[in-house]
């Protein structure tokens, strides 16, 4: 079983990921969005938005264990991610990864 890093770095090489909560939202709002994923540490004010509009478009939503450091490390990028969504997870199992830690 791939872990959620791995299936990040590779959906981050592969796919089609964005990074930053306006932009995730703004794109949960229109339904691209297939996975958002938002850090440990996520302030509460971006997570409670975030929350509220992936129930509303029925997009899953993941809390990574990792900081948003350790996140932005495991994207492959050199800064810190506390929100990132998956639109596009090109050759990354990450949609598999999530669900089978929500079963």
């Amino acid at each position: 079983m791939v872990n959620l890093d791995q299936a990040l770095g590779v959906a981050v090489k592969t796919g089609k990921v964005l990074f930053g909560a306006n932009s995730a939202i703004k794109n949960v709002m229109t339904g691209k969005v297939r996975l958002v994923v938002l850090a440990s540490n996520c302030p509460d004010s971006i997570r409670k938005d975030v929350e509220k509009y992936c129930k509303i478009s029925r997009i899953p939503l993941v809390v990574s264990p990792r900081n948003n450091t350790e996140l932005g490390r495991a994207c492959g990028k050199p800064f810190s991610i506390s929100v990132l969504a998956v639109r596009d997870p090109g050759d990354s199992d990450i949609l598999e990864v999530v669900r089978e830690r929500n079963v």
